[in-house]
């Protein structure tokens, strides 16, 4: 590896650790503690051992011997003891470490951008990054495990060191042994001893590189495996599966990952086997020069224990901490993809002028001249759009499929801004007004709306805390009120059964009734419908509408719809066709003349009757 890689590697585990400090800050001080007492537990006994034998190998003083018991006892006890509660809140602060992993991205994700967040390459990124984590555990856990191994590492050194210094220095008596006492024989042992010990972290080294190169074959492997696996637990899924005979496709991928396998596993399994062979060469040069200063008098049995237990921990110690090195070496491609992703920028402006709050909901919304097509695209999605409405009214977006509804929805909502032109609020363009504080002036139930596994009145106010009154009303009023009484558990009903059997399944009506029932719990003076009624039948839908116009009380009311079932009772409408709006009137207006609504009203006519 080369040197600016080196730094590299190193500067990215550095840039890790306040990430992981700040999502867990107590791992790094437990970690550091921890490892020190685990260094020094050992280490205590090593020492005190060897002072036991050598009083029991020499004049056998009882006082001596009383002494050096009771100094060990207490010293190990206290050790002990302390140990037990670091370790504790180390092993503590581990689990609590591996479960903030998915934040550090998921508070990302969630502070970004949607038009950022929405890019295909930032999917694709993501997408990666949870590869990684699930192939070999990269990127913030792996970089957590390496800082342990350096800690563990570096103390058993430290330990080491400080026992077996006088190793290196007590002379030898014996002189047909005397080029023992040189200086050149302590340089050539430690050498080799280093050469050994390092042997092996240099292959479990090539271990983790050889994790790296097949990391992207290995995260197919498991975006295959997470596939079939949520395709096999989907309901929804299970007759097409059952049809088609598609479990087929699950046994042709055993056997592909069967091979994938074997071929990764033969040439870790060797270079794991020579670094296993590295340490027991590190062993017999520590047993071979010991015994032979022993037997050359330099000192007595108990210091031979000493030696040859700090010495084969020094080895250990190395080996650790040059394999926590290899670990932030290989580790720092998946680190390299984390940052990219964490360091995205968000680029919408963010302004600062606060929105009217207005008693008499007085608010006027105007595209002016609005033209816009996605990033990495050359199609203008819309193109010179110019409408207005304002609060009170009832105004209908319809259009076929693709014409640039629900992509005017997304301008509205500010999801993006415009590429041309200005989207105004009371006169002044909206990417003037503070951000958060815009958004508040909309509810919007998305075509493709989400409610999540948890109670349903959580669901509806959009908070652990809530109104209970308030979102039971907002229930009533979209038509929710007659299945509520029926449920048990009422407000507190869990969604769904991601956590737990009693949660409760919904129908596409009901789960647009509590998606309605949360955008009146909101109460913003906007409210958007962007067909989320599109897979009920015309009639169905237009119930739907019905009620919601009903309710909407003074709030200006949006309908996106292809179908043309809201339009009657609408103040206005606006037709879409490729990107642009092409009609603008009442229905009466509209239906009366040649046009694509008349076009549209004609085709759906007979499903009105």
């Amino acid at each position: 590896m080369k040197l600016s890689e080196i730094k590299e590697a190193l500067k990215l585990h550095a840039r890790a650790i306040p990430v992981i400090r700040k999502y867990q800050p107590g791992y790094i001080a437990s970690s550091f503690i921890n490892n020190g007492l685990n260094a020094a537990l050992p280490y205590s006994a090593i020492y005190f051992s060897a002072r036991i034998i050598d009083v029991l190998s020499t004049d056998r003083e009882p006082k001596s011997l009383l002494f050096w018991v009771i100094l060990t006892v207490c010293t190990e006890a206290v050790l002990g003891v302390v140990s037990i509660f670091v370790r504790r809140w180390r092993t503590l602060h581990e689990y609590m470490l591996y479960e903030q992993d998915f934040p550090i991205y998921t508070h990302k994700a969630l502070s970004m951008d949607f038009c950022v967040f929405d890019r295909r390459e930032t999917a694709d990124l993501l997408t990666q990054i949870d590869q990684n984590r699930e192939f070999v555990a990269c990127s913030f856990i792996r970089a957590s495990m390496a800082t342990d191994g350096l800690f563990r590492g570096a103390f058993r050194i430290l330990g080491a060191l400080i026992l077996s210094v006088s190793l290196f220095t007590l002379p030898v008596e014996n002189t047909s042994a005397g080029f023992l006492n040189s200086p050149l024989t302590a340089i050539v042992f430690v050498a080799l001893l280093a050469l050994s010990a390092a042997m092996g972290p240099v292959f479990i080294g090539k271990i983790n590189s050889y994790y790296t190169g097949i990391a992207e074959r290995g995260k197919m492997a498991n975006r295959v495996w997470d596939f079939f696996l949520e395709l096999s637990r989907d309901q929804s899924k299970q007759m097409d599966v059952r049809t088609y005979g598609q479990e087929k496709f699950v046994h042709h991928y055993e056997r592909s990952t069967r091979f994938f396998n074997a071929e990764v596993l033969g040439p870790m399994g060797w270079l794991g086997g020579f670094a296993k062979g590295c340490g027991t060469v590190s062993t017999g040069l520590i047993y071979l020069f010991v015994c032979l200063k022993a037997w050359a008098g330099a000192f007595g049995i108990g210091a031979v224990t000493q030696y040859i237990s700090a010495i084969a921990a020094l080895s250990s110690g190395v080996n650790e901490f040059l394999e926590a090195v290899g670990d932030i070496r290989s580790n720092a491609a998946f680190l390299r993809k984390s940052f990219e992703f964490l360091d995205i920028p968000n680029v919408m402006y963010r302004g600062t002028i606060p929105t009217e709050k207005r008693m008499d909901r007085e608010y006027e919304i105007e595209f002016r001249d609005v033209s816009f097509k996605y990033p990495s695209s050359d199609i203008w999605a819309l193109r010179h759009v110019n409408v207005k409405f304002r609060v009170g009214k009832r105004l209908a977006v319809v259009g076929e499929n693709g014409s640039g509804k629900t992509t005017f929805i997304k301008l509205l909502c500010r999801l993006y801004d415009p590429t041309e032109g200005q989207i105004l609020l009371n006169g002044i363009d909206v990417r003037k007004y503070d951000y958060r504080d815009y958004l508040n002036v909309f509810s919007v139930v998305f075509q493709d709306f989400q409610l999540i596994s948890q109670p349903l009145g959580a669901n509806v106010a959009g908070s652990a805390e809530y109104d209970a009154a308030r979102v039971t009303k907002c229930l009533s009023d979209a038509g929710f009120g007659e299945r509520l009484a029926t449920l048990p558990r009422g407000l507190d009903t869990m969604l769904y059964s991601d956590f737990g059997e009693e949660g409760i399944n919904l129908s596409g009506g009901e789960a647009q009734k509590i998606a309605i029932a949360r955008a009146l719990y909101k109460n913003a003076p906007f409210i958007i419908l962007d067909e989320p009624t599109a897979a009920l039948d015309p009639i169905a839908e237009a119930e739907i509408y019905s009620r919601f116009n009903s309710i909407v009380d003074d709030k200006t009311a949006i309908f996106i719809s292809h179908r043309l079932s809201s339009c009657r009772f609408c103040d206005g409408i606006v037709v879409f066709d490729r990107g642009s709006v092409c009609q603008q009137g009442t229905h009466e207006e509209l239906v009366s003349k040649p046009g694509k609504y008349a076009e549209l009203w004609s085709a759906q006519a007979q499903y009105y009757v």
